[in-house]
């Protein structure tokens, strides 16, 4: 997508079928695209901390596997970003579809006896899973990606916003939180991909400091890991509730958002 006027660096000539509106080795000779790489950070640090907590807490270990898979994205991108290289964005991708597949279940599944496990909704994401990887690894389309991970995204949303319609509404500040926050970095993907140009030559002309902010695809991620991590807390949430836990949203340093049951199981 980036116009083909980037220096070389320590990974050499990109082989990736997507080059990204950052301009290539400018902040490192050793990292392609530093800003869309260091900007996984949200994706990485704050799930592993999530499926800690989750783990410490004794919850479902379905949700340990979600915030896991987040992390694996941000981590698969960061080798992406990091080298533009078609094997790691494979790792970015790829992880995209299948931790996806996996916030799925958990919120299709949120309404079961406790540590239930339904193994066709499992069967059918799991060949879903293969399908696409299949289809993606012979058909290099981006846009197949990006239209099946979308799909997955759909079936997140309409779920949710039935649940905090017609069975919990008082869950519906986190929802909707979740989702403006990752619509706000959809809109800013757009952004980068449409106006790469521009940016570019705004960049050119602006203080460093302040040509950062407009590397939306870092924004991208910062964006869209948040809304994951406040999907899965909302998963999480909704899923407590049913099992008559008394779940909380908490913040740590008064910051950090995670999910406090406040007791066991009451009658």
């Amino acid at each position: 997508m980036a116009p083909s006027m980037d220096r070389q660096g320590y990974w050499g000539k990109p082989t990736s079928t997507l080059d990204w509106c950052e301009e290539n080795y400018v902040v490192s000779f050793y990292i392609a695209e530093f800003w869309n790489t260091v900007s996984n950070l949200m994706m990485i640090l704050p799930p592993i901390y999530g499926a800690w907590h989750t783990l410490r807490n004794g919850l479902e270990v379905r949700y340990v596997y979600s915030f896991l898979g987040l992390a694996a994205v941000g981590i698969g991108s960061w080798c992406f970003h990091m080298t533009l290289k078609y094997e790691m964005q494979l790792l970015d991708e790829l992880p995209m579809i299948y931790s996806c597949c996996i916030f799925v279940y958990c919120i299709y599944e949120c309404f079961k006896q406790e540590n239930a496990i339904n193994y066709l909704p499992i069967s059918l994401l799991l060949l879903f899973s293969i399908s696409v990887s299949l289809v993606y690894l012979q058909w290099k389309e981006p846009i197949f990606h990006q239209v099946m991970y979308g799909a997955l995204v759909a079936c997140l949303v309409i779920r949710c916003v039935f649940i905090v319609t017609w069975v919990y509404p008082q869950l519906r500040p986190l929802c909707y939180t979740s989702l403006g926050v990752f619509l706000l970095g959809f809109l800013l993907w757009n952004i980068d991909n449409l106006l790469c140009d521009s940016l570019r030559a705004a960049r050119q002309t602006l203080p460093s400091g302040v040509g950062v902010v407009t590397q939306f695809h870092g924004w991208w991620h910062i964006l869209t890991g948040l809304g994951s991590y406040l999907h899965i807390l909302l998963s999480l949430q909704i899923r407590s509730t049913y099992l008559k836990h008394r779940p909380k949203v908490k913040f740590v340093c008064g910051v950090w958002p995670t999910l406090l049951i406040q007791s066991a199981k009451t009658g």
